[in-house]
């Protein structure tokens, strides 16, 4: 399955485009099923999008929306997926959206891991929007190539919806969609900015191991669409 990649020139032309296809597909689901979903990645790029989404006219109450990955803080954290999303997506017509988050009162990701499983049981898939970013060593989700338990959370027949990773060169305990779920999805966009990030989605182009850098189990898959979107 060819991967699309596609190039705009300013990060506000990207935004625009983007969030049309979001809203498109959206709408698609709503129509086709009655509802759909969404499933977001956290960090500083995709904040602009959000805000844009969250204008977008559609029917937002029919719209279940999670995370991709989230780290084991608070909320209220500013690390915390939940607190971006709940801040820069779930606001004007977006705020009537139904938002699954992945942290629970559990102490520790890893004894969160039943929990944010049955929770994720509320949200139909395939997802009919799924959106990663990508982490300066290839890491994409909270699957990054020093955490322990990579080669299980990429392991296609798991079974897994969500697992706890802990990587070595990141703060915090993470949970994640597995690899499967991730894929479970009607339609991937990789949303990336800037020379640095372009460099590393050409060297995961390339060949080497898929968990050197594990965005390549996304990238050279057979079996979701995937749409990127870079701009400088």
């Amino acid at each position: 399955m060819a991967i699309i990649i596609k190039e705009f020139s300013d990060r506000t032309s990207l935004v625009e485009e983007l969030a049309g296809q979001i809203g498109k597909l959206l709408k698609e689901g709503i129509s086709t099923s009655g509802r759909a979903s969404i499933a977001l990645s956290g960090g500083s790029t995709p904040v602009a999008l959000f805000e844009r989404l969250s204008l977008l006219d559609i029917s937002w109450k029919d719209v279940d929306v999670t995370l991709v990955d989230e780290r084991w803080v608070e909320a209220t954290d500013e690390d915390s997926n939940e607190r971006l999303v709940r801040n820069h997506l779930l606001q004007n017509k977006a705020a009537a959206a139904n938002f699954i988050g992945m942290k629970s009162s559990a102490v520790t990701a890893s004894a969160g891991e039943k929990g944010c499983e049955k929770q994720l049981q509320n949200i139909s898939r395939p997802f009919n929007v799924l959106v990663l970013g990508l982490g300066g060593d290839g890491h994409t989700a909270s699957l990054f190539p020093c955490a322990e338990k990579l080669a299980a959370a990429t392991e296609m027949d798991s079974g897994r919806t969500c697992m706890a990773l802990a990587p070595l060169t990141a703060p915090h305990e993470r949970m994640s969609l597995t690899l499967p779920v991730i894929l479970d999805s009607r339609q991937l966009f990789l949303h990336i900015t800037g020379q640095e990030k372009k460099d590393i989605l050409n060297k995961a182009l390339g060949d080497g191991p898929l968990e050197a850098m594990p965005i390549r189990f996304v990238l050279k898959q057979q079996l979701t669409p995937l749409t990127v979107y870079w701009s400088p």
